[in-house]
C-alpha cells in the first residue's frame, strides 16, 4: 500500500515538474530558420536556428508574427554591452519615447526555461517583471550572462550574420541604450534551412 502512494506522489510530482531536478536539454535545430533582412543599408541578413524542443510556444509565436509581418519596421531599441534588442511594434513609429514597452495583440507567452546557457548569439525572449509576459520582443546576446539563466526563455541562436549584430552593438551615437538613427528590419522569412540562401 506504502509503495502505491509513493508512486503516485512520484508521478505527480513528474507531473507538475516541481519535485525533480531538470534534465539539461540539448538545443535541437528547428527544420525551419529565421531569416532578417535590414531596412539600413550596410546591413547584411542575420541568420537565427530555432529551438521549438526547448521553446516550443515562443518558436511558434515567432514563426507567426514574423510571418504576419509585424517585424517589418521595428527597430533594435536597446543596444547595450550585453545584448542588442528588437521586436516591438511600437518602435514602427518616430516616437522613441515608448520603445520597448509593446508587444503584438496576442497574449503573452508563458516561460520556457532550460538548461541552456545565455551565451554568446543566443536569442531570448524579452519580457517584463513578470516571467510569463514574454510577448514579441527578442534580444541577441553579445557576451555570455549567467545572471541571464533560467530567467529568460531561450528560444534561437544566431547562425550566420553574428558580425552584423556586432556591428549593431558600436552604432553611435545613442541617447542611453537607443541609437538616435534606428536600426530597423525589413522583414524576417522564416524559411527551411536546406532552402535559405
Amino acid at each position: 500500500m506504502k509503495a502505491r502512494y509513493l508512486t503516485l506522489i512520484i508521478l505527480l510530482c513528474i507531473a507538475v515538474e516541481g519535485c525533480t531536478s531538470k534534465r539539461p536539454e540539448i538545443p535541437v535545430a528547428d527544420p525551419e530558420i529565421a531569416v532578417i533582412e535590414m531596412e539600413n543599408p550596410g546591413y547584411a541578413a542575420i541568420k537565427i536556428e530555432l529551438y521549438s524542443n526547448i521553446a516550443p510556444k515562443m518558436v511558434q509565436r515567432f514563426k507567426d508574427l514574423s510571418k504576419e509581418g509585424v517585424y517589418d519596421g521595428t527597430a533594435f531599441h536597446r543596444i547595450n554591452e550585453t545584448v542588442v534588442q528588437g521586436g516591438d511594434p511600437l518602435s514602427k513609429d518616430n516616437d522613441p519615447s515608448n520603445d520597448g514597452t509593446g508587444g503584438s495583440d496576442k497574449p503573452d507567452v508563458p516561460a520556457e526555461f532550460s538548461s541552456v546557457p545565455f551565451d554568446t548569439a543566443i536569442v531570448g525572449a524579452a519580457r517584463s517583471q513578470d516571467i510569463n509576459s514574454a510577448n514579441s520582443q527578442f534580444f541577441i546576446m553579445l557576451k555570455r550572462e549567467p545572471g541571464f539563466d533560467n530567467k529568460y526563455t531561450v528560444f534561437g541562436k544566431v547562425i550566420e550574420g553574428m558580425d552584423e549584430v556586432i556591428k549593431m552593438s558600436k552604432v553611435q551615437p545613442k541617447r542611453g541604450e537607443r541609437p538616435l538613427w534606428p536600426i530597423r528590419i525589413k522583414h524576417i522569412s522564416i524559411v527551411p534551412r536546406d532552402q535559405a540562401k
